[in-house]
């Protein structure tokens, strides 16, 4: 299986108040995500982060919280991302395409207004403006835009599948 996820900011307290995330601090917070994440991912699950997976931890921190997180995971570089230790990852992008179950994808963290194929069917993946809920992407579909927000603050606090994306994008 192939999952999408964002802007997880593992580690960083104020991201509780900015988003009103519904956790007490920041170990309930990076303990109930790293739950969310690992109770859908398997080990040979394929995990796009898109972005922002920590933030305001050192780098030792932020490599023990990553290695918590099952699956085959590529990064997707975003805005608050570190150097990370690169063994925790296939790759480690700030940019990529991809194309499965018949769809084309654009990957990266920031939401784009054109990308590669908008106009011939592709679907734009992307994290960074913390979403609450779903409305930004049934906006996006009312709109006729293929554009997705895996952000957790948009998807419940847990990653989103690929085949989810797709039955959302094409449902009418």
């Amino acid at each position: 299986m192939i999952y999408f996820t964002s802007d997880l900011h593992l580690g960083h307290e104020n991201v509780i108040r900015f988003e009103e995330r519904p956790f007490q601090n920041v170990q309930e917070m990076n303990r109930s995500l790293i739950a969310n994440y690992n109770a859908l991912v398997r080990n040979e699950d394929t995990v796009y982060i898109l972005g922002d997976l920590t933030f305001k931890v050192n780098l030792e921190e932020a490599n023990s919280l990553i290695s918590k997180l099952n699956g085959k995971k590529i990064l997707i570089k975003g805005n608050h991302d570190k150097t990370y230790d690169e063994s925790l990852f296939e790759k480690i992008l700030i940019y990529d395409e991809l194309a499965e179950y018949g769809g084309q994808f654009v990957l990266m963290h920031y939401p784009m207004l054109e990308w590669k194929r908008s106009y011939h069917g592709s679907i734009q993946l992307h994290g960074h403006i913390h979403s609450k809920g779903m409305e930004y992407n049934l906006e996006c579909k009312r709109n006729g835009i293929r554009r997705y927000d895996v952000g957790v603050d948009a998807n419940g606090f847990y990653p989103v599948s690929l085949t989810t994306i797709l039955d959302f994008i094409n449902m009418p």
